[in-house]
């Protein structure tokens, strides 16, 4: 993601110099507190991942563990590459032994820029593991929320939008209806349709259209639809379908685009007037400058297990605060996801919406010891617990090891591979 930095007009000193200016130190990191946190003589001693299966996807925890008994708690999880990332986690192991974890960072640059070999999402997964598990330990070690050291609230709730399914526009409307019902404002489903893994143009995007169209009569004009197109579309089906729905207002309409080309969600930008949101496949400060600089979208939609963590997300929204963008952190993932977006929307007055996937399964509340998001009217409180504010049962884990999971293998008609 650093070539996409080749456009803006700043150098990389001159940009890393204006993002310093943007956000000042004791805002991000509270330096009287983590002086505290150094009396406890806290070293790391070793690092553990675990990966749980949730049918369709794997989740991949990280586990930080001190001389002191205090462990924190991070996530990784990326769909198709678990056991990979898994690997690179314990590859930092040998860096973090004997460091001082409250040094966040100054560990966060020595994973990221010692190596030589940066990016990608398999690595920055990674890094944002262990740094948010970082976060946890200097919480718990100082017993307040990680949000506090961040700055403090910015807000007093944080909107959500809920994650919904479906496949036909009768079930997509019952989905959007019943999120209305639980008092949310928001939610978001995928609506290209394609079937039996099979891409047609034409069909793939009049048919989206249409179950828009049904969902926004069942939920009123005022209810916000989000749309997923999950970087399933050609340029000639994002300009078709984001044209034929403007009337529909969608909130957003997400990776409309792949991440190859920016000039490819340019041209997009300028044929409609359908708000645009991407982010999720993007990693660091480096990915996210151009979106912002250029105005490309009005939602950034940068992953905390995948960007680089909890303080790089922060650096993130300050950029996007710089250039009046709006961040809606991209959160399919579990409660540890959630929970370390939220300590970071609590502080940035950039993040405007939070993504928010609930599961209801028993058994995954159990695997957080029974913890659930206080949610009222669509919005979720503050965290409140010690770090991040959630701890893993790894019995629990243990009875949901990891299963290799393959996704979806998408063609046209002629066979050739189609993005999903």
């Amino acid at each position: 993601m650093i070539s996409h930095m080749r456009n803006i007009g700043l150098n990389r000193r001159g940009f890393l110099s204006s993002l310093a200016a943007v956000i000042p130190v004791s805002t991000l990191y509270n330096q009287k507190l983590v002086a505290q946190a150094k009396t406890l003589n806290l070293k790391i001693t070793g690092l553990k991942t675990i990966a749980v299966n949730v049918g369709s996807v794997n989740w991949v925890f990280c586990k930080v563990a001190t001389n002191q008994g205090l462990t924190g708690l991070g996530e990784g999880s990326i769909t198709s590459k678990e056991a990979t990332l898994s690997n690179a986690i314990m590859e930092h192991e040998r860096f973090l032994i004997g460091k001082d974890p409250t040094d966040i960072e100054f560990l966060w640059q020595g994973m990221f820029r010692y190596p030589r070999w940066r990016g990608g999402p398999i690595l920055n997964s990674a890094i944002s593991a262990i740094e948010i598990a970082l976060w946890d330990i200097l919480g718990k070690a100082l017993g307040v929320p990680i949000y506090k050291m961040l700055g403090g609230a910015a807000r007093r709730e944080v909107r959500l939008y809920k994650d919904v399914g479906g496949s036909s526009a009768e079930q997509l409307a019952a989905a959007y209806v019943q999120a209305k019902q639980e008092g949310y404002t928001a939610a978001k489903s995928g609506f290209i349709t394609i079937q039996n893994e099979l891409v047609r143009p034409a069909f793939a995007v009049r048919e989206a259209a249409r179950k828009l169209e049904v969902v926004r009569k069942a939920v009123g004009d005022d209810f916000d639809i989000a749309i997923d197109a999950h970087g399933q579309l050609t340029t000639v089906m994002a300009v078709d379908f984001c044209t034929r729905i403007e009337e529909l207002r969608p909130f957003f309409v997400e990776e409309a685009t792949q991440l190859e080309d920016l000039g490819e969600l340019e041209l997009l930008r300028h044929k409609t007037k359908v708000p645009l949101a991407t982010g999720e496949r993007s990693f660091t400060k480096y990915g996210f400058a151009e979106f912002c600089q250029r105005h490309l979208v009005n939602y950034i939609q940068p992953d905390v297990c995948h960007a680089g963590g909890i303080l790089e997300l922060k650096k993130i929204g300050a950029i996007a605060e710089t250039y009046r963008i709006e961040m809606s952190p991209h959160n399919p993932q579990s409660m540890v996801s959630t929970l370390a977006s939220l300590h970071v929307d609590a502080t940035t007055p950039a993040c405007t919406i939070q993504e928010y996937a609930p599961k209801r399964e028993q058994w995954i509340q159990d695997l957080f010891h029974g913890y659930q998001l206080p949610v009222k009217n669509g919005m979720a409180a503050l965290p409140s617990g010690p770090g991040l504010g959630v701890e893993l049962d790894e019995k629990v884990a243990a009875q949901h090891p990891y299963k290799p999971v393959t996704r979806a293998q998408n063609k046209f008609s002629d066979g050739a591979v189609a993005d999903h």
